[in-house]
């Protein structure tokens, strides 16, 4: 049985990502101010596709092949760690933009906006680290079956990533226009982000739990 500490665990790691500035948060929110709020949501359908193809991924077979080659899975903890780490320097460099502000951008279909918010969750790497070396450590092999547990894990942070997406979506424009109006906030939200996405990056390059040890 999956204890409730490896759900909520995964569900504060969950938060913890979809709050912090990557590529969904900014292409969502970008479409949302642009082209409106059910443009918002239609992109959000094919995110929430994009996660589904990590879950089953990631739990039917990629994980085998970290466990097989170690230091693979050392490359993939420590690249995504450097790109957590670009992420929060582009968060709080000099003249760096939060995901909030305006951006032009030109209309597209219902099929585009759906097939673009796949491709960018499927080329996100802030979700694959995240699959790959993350919610694994929450994973015990004496709980019961590895499989079950991987997807009821992955379920929760789908559940978590497209409930506050779907938030952040529905607000977008609304946040926009207020830290337009408050510049100051305006800053404040970027070097929070950058501290929290520093603080993951960190966490993850110094954890030194192997993927033999998640997955048992």
């Amino acid at each position: 049985m999956i204890s409730t500490h490896g759900i909520l665990g995964v569900a504060m790691v969950a938060l913890g990502m979809v709050l912090t500035p990557g590529p969904n948060m900014v292409y969502l929110v970008s479409r949302s101010i642009t082209q409106g709020r059910r443009a918002g949501i239609v992109s959000l359908g094919g995110v929430a596709v994009g996660f589904l193809c990590y879950l089953l991924a990631a739990n039917l077979g990629l994980s085998a092949v970290l466990v097989a080659v170690p230091e693979l899975y050392t490359a993939v903890k420590l690249a995504g760690a450097a790109y957590l780490l670009w992420l929060a320097w582009q968060a709080v460099r000099p003249g760096g933009h939060s995901a909030f502000s305006p951006r032009d951008l030109p209309a597209d279909s219902t099929r585009r906006l759906f097939t673009m918010g796949l491709m960018t969750n499927l080329l996100n790497p802030k979700i694959a680290i995240m699959y790959l070396s993350l919610i694994p450590q929450f994973i015990d092999p004496d709980a019961g079956h590895v499989l079950l547990q991987g997807i009821v894990l992955g379920s929760a942070q789908i559940a978590v990533a497209v409930t506050v997406n779907l938030a952040i979506v529905l607000a977008a424009g609304t946040i926009a226009v207020f830290l337009a109006r408050h510049p100051g906030w305006l800053r404040v939200q970027r070097y929070l982000m950058g501290t929290a996405l520093g603080a993951l990056a960190v966490g993850l390059a110094t954890d030194t739990s192997g993927p033999s040890t998640a997955r048992g």
